[in-house]
């Protein structure tokens, strides 16, 4: 009888943490599962980094990213790969409009800007390509002038970032109906829980709007304006959204004085602010014009220093990573160009998207 009684408590000693064991491997089954299955064009890798974020693994992913960097840091010296240098050509001496190169002696067409999309005989979109520093010399960085009197934009956002789409008119991707007169589409910033800021659209705060946060104002009329908030852009009757991301990279024509400074709360908790990685920007010029720049091999300093040559007056850093970083102009029957080679395909926003992002039409 002893013995029986002592092979049942271990039964029962046994069954209690099975039971769990199971319970919780069916649901990181699930879990695990609905990322991998959900639509979109998000990576294997993306989806797997972006679920440890949400799962308080954000550090440990982080960790992962900094080891990687460290064994594979971006090349120093040399030239770009043919491909790049046939961008510098094609621009060479096209609108005599030009970025002033950083690195010296330029190379053929280095900075110089090249219409890409135009109404009429009046450029709208123009692109240029230059050397970010003087050691990551073999990469080339992609600067988008955009026509700020001839366009109009839209905040899409994304079925994860901020999600809960049934409460927007917008949807997560541009359908084919609204692919009339589009020109361009680009990233949005970090992360929500990431990027020390909000998100406002359609009447709705998805996050609370921060004080003095880098923000991205789009107005009823489709223009837009970038400042710091509470001071250089705040709510109006006639703001329609707010994307905020971390604080501002330029502002009155000055970079920021805290760029090389890796305080978490001016540029969140990701890949440190020195280390050269993919990394995109957007900006307003003084005549109120838009500046967008990526690239790899990108520090936020040098990020910040392409943003301010290209003329913004202020300006701020959007999301990084290969995975995220995407610009793409339209031509006039909808085909979409990559302005830099990165990871997404072209067609990354004509499909449902994770996250938030930014589409341009023609007024």
């Amino acid at each position: 009888m002893k013995q029986r009684i002592l092979v049942l408590a271990k039964k029962k000693k046994f069954s209690i943490p099975a039971s769990i064991l199971l319970i919780f491997f069916c649901w990181f089954g699930w879990s695990v599962g609905s990322v991998l299955t959900a639509p979109g064009t998000d990576t294997i890798s993306a989806r797997l980094a972006e679920w440890g974020r949400d799962h308080y693994l954000g550090r440990v992913i982080t960790f992962a990213e900094i080891v990687q960097y460290k064994l594979h840091p971006p090349k120093q010296g040399g030239v770009p790969d043919p491909n790049q240098l046939n961008n510098l050509k094609d621009n060479a001496g096209l609108n005599g409009q030009a970025i002033a190169p950083i690195v010296l002696p330029a190379l053929q067409g280095e900075g110089e800007f090249k219409t890409v999309v135009s109404q009429g005989i009046k450029p709208i979109i123009q692109v240029a390509y230059l050397r970010p520093d003087k050691v990551h010399t073999s990469f080339l960085s992609g600067v988008a002038l955009m026509s700020g009197n001839d366009l109009k934009f839209v905040l899409h956002p994304g079925f994860a970032e901020p999600g809960k789409l049934e409460n927007y008119v917008t949807q997560d991707l541009i359908t084919k109906a609204n692919r009339s007169g589009l020109v361009a589409t680009f990233n949005s910033g970090f992360k929500l829980k990431d990027s020390h800021g909000g998100y406002y659209s359609e009447g709705i705060t998805a996050r609370p709007l921060a004080k003095d946060a880098a923000s991205f104002v789009i107005y009823s009329d489709g223009h837009a304006n970038i400042g710091s908030w509470g001071s250089e852009v705040s709510m109006t009757p006639d703001v329609v959204s707010v994307r905020q991301n971390l604080v501002l990279l330029v502002d009155q024509g000055v970079m920021s004085p805290a760029i090389n400074k890796n305080f978490l709360i001016n540029w969140g908790f990701t890949i440190k602010n020195a280390y050269y990685v993919w990394r995109s920007g957007v900006g307003i010029t003084a005549t109120g014009d838009y500046v967008y720049v990526a690239g790899d091999a990108l520090s936020v300093e040098s990020l910040a220093n392409l943003l301010q040559k290209a003329g913004a007056v202020r300006a701020m850093e959007l999301d990084i990573n290969p995975y995220w970083v995407s610009y793409m102009w339209y031509s006039h029957m909808g085909e979409p160009t990559k302005l830099v080679n990165f990871k997404r395909p072209a067609n990354r926003f004509f499909l449902p998207s994770s996250r938030d992002f930014f589409a341009i039409y023609s007024r």
